[in-house]
């Protein structure tokens, strides 16, 4: 194909994409169809679903449609032997059997890697997520995925499906075996707080960050033992353990949410759990502009790191980006991808589309764009400019 370059439309705004760059990558995907019959290359059809995705279009059905509505600019780009381009059921069938989707996951995941730098953030958030879109009508089961992913980054490294959210704690270990944890930090809600999951998690490297809730409810107890004032008697006090404390205040929507973190050293192991070196209570206060209380909320929490490692400033941080990965991740494709609103029949290509999504995130991330609809209707109008361009030509 004729080298498709995406560039922003705004000022001081670097190169998008390179999207031959992008289908020389995908040609690596292993392609499972048999030779008869095979009229488009994987790599091609695979292509033009992402242009379509990056303008705009999420259902199959308007994918297929702004690829034939662009039949005359997109032939003259790509190299067909045929006149043709892949239609509804070519892009259905595609999505459902033809893709090795391991492969194309860990080819999209090294593209972001090596074009655009990072992975090296040291936070690592797993959660979990079910495409609603899947959902049989009168059923309250769909398919579930977990996820493993770098909220500083945007980059999804790897996610699988699970049959419902009660089993995220089986696969969870499975799903952690298979990511490099080598000197991150590894958050999860908690009903991953487990035992057995921190052991591995610092036999893999890493470190862990979780929250004790109504799951692990002696950890709880005995972690907010440690927050209570003091018992005063005549003649007789104990001292306040020694900890510090972080802040933040945030403004926005008409109220104030402070967040303050007090963190404790567990230096004499008191806390029955494996390798736990602090402690903390993190509160969450959400009042209006005039200072009159909304909500409150204290939550409880244990981490392996040493107080070299992360001190209350950092653990309050990366609390707050495990906390981002709603917006971060999951709104994006539940809203701004609209992958509730988009019916999926077979697991196959529910998996393929999450996959694609994932990646237009992590894209647009890279690229600096927090707005993901704003990110979207760039590379749209950049696509345009670019097709009417070889037309021309």
């Amino acid at each position: 194909m004729r080298s498709i370059i995406l560039q922003s439309p705004l000022e001081n705004t670097p190169l998008l994409i390179d999207v031959a760059d992008l289908q020389q990558y995908l040609e690596k995907v292993p392609d499972r169809r048999h030779a008869r019959g095979k009229i488009y290359p994987l790599s091609m059809v695979l292509t033009l679903i992402l242009l379509a995705k990056l303008a705009g279009e999420d259902k199959p059905t308007g994918i297929a449609s702004w690829i034939q509505e662009r039949r005359e600019e997109l032939l003259a780009c790509f190299d067909v032997v045929h006149e043709r381009l892949p239609c509804l059921n070519t892009i259905r069938n595609i999505l459902s059997e033809a893709i090795d989707l391991d492969e194309l996951e860990r080819l999209l995941r090294t593209y972001l890697h090596e074009r655009y730098g990072g992975q090296q953030s040291q936070l690592v958030a797993f959660d979990g997520k079910t495409a609603r879109g899947t959902i049989p009508k009168g059923m309250t089961q769909g398919v579930h995925f977990l996820a493993v992913y770098l909220p500083e980054e945007g980059v999804t490294l790897k996610q699988i499906m699970v049959e419902d959210k009660a089993n995220e704690i089986t696969v969870a270990p499975e799903l952690l075996a298979a990511v490099p944890l080598k000197n991150r930090v590894v958050c999860g809600d908690a009903m991953h707080t487990q035992r057995d999951l921190s052991v591995q998690i610092m036999a893999q490297g890493g470190d862990y960050l979780w929250v004790a809730k109504g799951n692990q409810p002696t950890l709880r107890a005995d972690i907010e033992r440690f927050f209570q004032p003091a018992e005063h008697a005549p003649g007789w006090h104990i001292p306040p353990l020694p900890s510090t404390v972080a802040t933040t205040v945030d403004k926005g929507h008409g109220r104030l949410e402070t967040r303050r973190l007090t963190l404790m050293v567990d230096e004499q192991h008191f806390l029955d759990w494996p390798g736990v070196q602090q402690i903390f209570k993190l509160e969450r206060i959400v009042t209006t502009l005039k200072g009159e209380p909304l909500r409150s909320e204290v939550v409880y929490g244990l981490t392996s790191c040493s107080p070299s490692q992360a001190n209350a400033q950092q653990l309050l941080t990366w609390v707050r980006q495990y906390w981002g990965i709603e917006n971060g991740l999951h709104y994006r494709r539940d809203v701004t991808l609209h992958e509730d609103a988009t019916r999926f029949t077979n697991d196959n290509m529910t998996r393929a589309i999450s996959i694609l999504n994932n990646f237009i995130i992590g894209l647009a991330q890279k690229l600096g764009i927090s707005n993901l609809a704003l990110a979207r209707r760039m590379f749209d109008a950049s696509i345009a400019r670019q097709l009417v361009y070889f037309a021309d030509f």
